[in-house]
């Protein structure tokens, strides 16, 4: 029986690159292979024939001779016996197996330590000016005994004999081959006989640290300082990961942050926010003076410009928001109380002009019941 064109078997066009070859030959390989087609005597035949096709288009030097003179411009023979068993198909999807799986020869074990986090809570002093602390931590640090072998001082780790070394062992499924993780070694593709009794053969123990943190100026809440190489040691001979400090800081007693600025509350006694005056406001940097003008209500906010915190990645300072509280005098003396009886007395004759607020208020209320 004569043979079939190379490319009418696959389907591709004279012109087609190896890429739609390979993508062809997978195609027909999937279909026909003789394990999906056990009762169909046909399907073997099918299957060869595709992989000589594939075989000799995926070589530059053969397709070039097929191109030129046909089948009488390739060894016949070599392409069929080339194709006579199934073990290559595995191969033919080794990159399609290998991504899915992630498997592959050689694959390093060697793994990089994993980061830590540490919380570190500060004043909000601290954090605006910037300070140095120590923080002591625990991390898995390289046994010292062994140097991270695992293995007894006077031994060494031998190579694992279930993947001679590789860290990977390939199992047959079908027609499907694929390779995962050793489980005897766990990818390090070798074995400890006897364990180094300090570690018990991890290579690591728990150690407690002591490490400086230069905190810089400015820092806010949740900011992140890293110290590169200070987290747990990596294993069979990786780099350490890195230690990320997360800034926290404490409710402060007067002032609140927002970003740059500062908040605080100013409580102002009646007769000062009626007649107005001088007041001394605590900022970061010692006292600050401001004039209350008369009449000042609460809620009035007094800005202090660059009385904030000047933060880590901005050029200027914040500024220093001070919120009016109007406070009602408590514990009041008889002689004090009848001094108000008489200051009310006096701003109910015109109620309108001395508290324009409340008379909106009931108007409004007015007007509600009103409808």
């Amino acid at each position: 029986m004569a043979k079939r064109d190379y490319y009418d078997v696959l389907g591709v066009n004279r012109d087609a690159s190896e890429e739609d070859v390979k993508k062809a030959y997978r195609k027909l390989a999937m279909k026909w292979h003789p394990d999906r087609n056990p009762d169909n005597p046909r399907a073997e035949e099918h299957f060869k024939e595709a992989k000589e096709a594939y075989e000799v288009l995926t070589d530059g030097q053969k397709r070039s001779a097929y191109d030129q003179f046909g089948h009488a411009g390739v060894d016949p023979a070599a392409a069929a016996g080339a194709g006579a068993g199934f073990g290559n198909f595995a191969d033919a999807f080794g990159d399609i197996f290998s991504d899915i799986f992630g498997g592959g020869r050689g694959r390093s074990s060697v793994y990089r330590g994993a980061d830590l986090r540490y919380n570190l809570e500060i004043a909000l002093e601290e954090a605006a000016r910037g300070t140095e602390t120590r923080i002591r931590i625990p991390a898995m640090e390289e046994c010292g005994t062994c140097r991270g072998s695992g293995a007894k001082p006077g031994t060494q780790p031998t190579t694992c004999p279930s993947c001679q070394g590789h860290g990977q062992v390939r199992m047959q499924q079908g027609f499907f081959s694929i390779q995962q993780t050793c489980p005897r070694c766990h990818g390090s593709g070798k074995i400890v006989p006897s364990p180094c009794p300090a570690c018990g053969g991890a290579g690591r123990i728990k150690q407690h640290k002591t490490l400086s943190v230069k905190i810089p100026a400015g820092v806010d809440q949740g900011d992140r300082i890293r110290l590169s190489g200070e987290g747990e040691a990596g294993l069979n001979g990786g780099p350490p990961g890195d230690l990320y400090v997360v800034i926290n800081t404490r409710p402060h007693a007067v002032f609140t942050r927002d970003h740059n600025d500062l908040h605080c509350e100013m409580p102002v006694s009646i007769t000062a926010a009626a007649l107005g005056g001088d007041i001394d406001i605590p900022t970061l940097d010692g006292y600050a003076k401001i004039r209350i003008p008369a009449e000042t209500q609460t809620g009035k906010v007094f800005r202090l410009r660059g009385k904030g915190i000047k933060g880590v990645r901005t050029s200027g300072h914040g500024d220093l928001m001070c919120h009016v509280v109007v406070e009602t005098p408590v514990g009041l003396t008889a002689r004090q109380k009848e001094l108000l009886a008489e200051l009310e007395a006096i701003n109910q004759k015109d109620g309108g002009r001395h508290n324009p607020r409340s008379k909106s208020w009931m108007e409004k209320v007015r007007e509600f019941f009103a409808q």
